[in-house]
């Protein structure tokens, strides 16, 4: 399944919904609206587990549709527990950054104040000039743990999602601390929805990549990844215990602005997409402050 968050015409409340083929179209699709279900978000489903999976699957062929073109997508998660990012997580970016590969993952938090959904635009802030692009590969915990072992990680895992971790590259490498300078609002673009874990059946193979105005400047794959997500989850929960929703973005591929030359920063009025295998694409429009 497919979860997504939505506002529609007729409420002005943000409803859980999944994403849905429409009937006789490969290409357009529809949401079954899931406010009559008794979880108040997808965050909710998320965390009643097995039991918040399968009332969804019953309901789904009973509950109200609703055209995608006629309601407005939120992120799937509009205020996630936390966001941690991984940095330096494929091989090649670490090089184009003249960064050494880390002995441990490098974790940090993206604040939830950043997140958006899809469509939604990116505000470049006047305090830079150096915003920067990045595709990402993320995944939703769903079964929360502390020190969790690598052999069982996987049970621990919801879904995937596409995230574009936006980074002010000269706030954040001013510090060595990146928090602040990846969490402007509008700076964590995610979604347009949480694909569940047994509709990827190998998230370690899948392409990723990014276009601005449809040039592609990110071309990889999650085979390349340093860390994987047994390994990142075993890291993670043996300092802090892992909560349903929170979003882990696993890193980013070569390709970036901060790694170009010359060096490719964002512009007002670009489109971004940022396609996965399986998972979809993710767009988004910048906008100046």
């Amino acid at each position: 399944m497919k979860f997504v968050t939505f506002l529609s015409p007729t409420s002005k409340l943000p409803t859980a919904g999944v994403l849905l083929p429409l009937q006789g179209s490969n290409t357009q699709r529809e949401i079954a609206d899931l406010s009559s279900l008794g979880y108040a978000s997808v965050l909710e489903i998320i965390e009643a587990g097995p039991v918040g999976l399968s009332a969804t699957t019953a309901a789904l062929p009973i509950v109200p549709r609703v055209a995608l073109d006629a309601v407005t997508l939120l992120s799937p998660i509009p205020r996630p527990p936390r966001v941690f990012g991984i940095g330096l997580n494929y091989l090649r970016h670490a090089v184009e950054s003249n960064m050494a590969v880390p002995a441990f993952p490098v974790v940090f938090l993206k604040l939830s104040s950043s997140v958006v959904g899809h469509d939604h635009p990116i505000i470049l802030p006047k305090l830079t000039t150096q915003p920067d692009y990045e595709a990402e590969f993320a995944f939703v915990i769903g079964k929360p743990g502390y020190q969790i072992p690598i052999e069982s990680a996987m049970d621990h895992v919801f879904g995937y999602t596409i995230c574009n971790d936006v980074s002010a590259r000269d706030i954040q490498l001013s510090t060595s601390q990146w928090n602040l300078g990846k969490s402007f609002p509008t700076f964590t673009p995610l979604g347009p929805a949480i694909t569940t874990a047994d509709e990827v059946p190998d998230p370690h193979n899948l392409d990723i990549s990014l276009t601005i105005d449809g040039e592609t400047l990110q071309s990889s794959n999650t085979s390349d990844l340093i860390y994987k997500i047994p390994a990142l989850i075993a890291y993670m929960s043996s300092i802090t215990p892992l909560e349903a929703g929170d979003i882990v973005s696993t890193g980013t591929p070569e390709g970036v602005g901060l790694g170009r030359t010359p060096k490719r920063w964002l512009k007002p009025n670009e489109e971004i997409i940022v396609t996965i295998s399986n998972l979809g694409q993710l767009r988004n429009r910048t906008v100046a402050e």
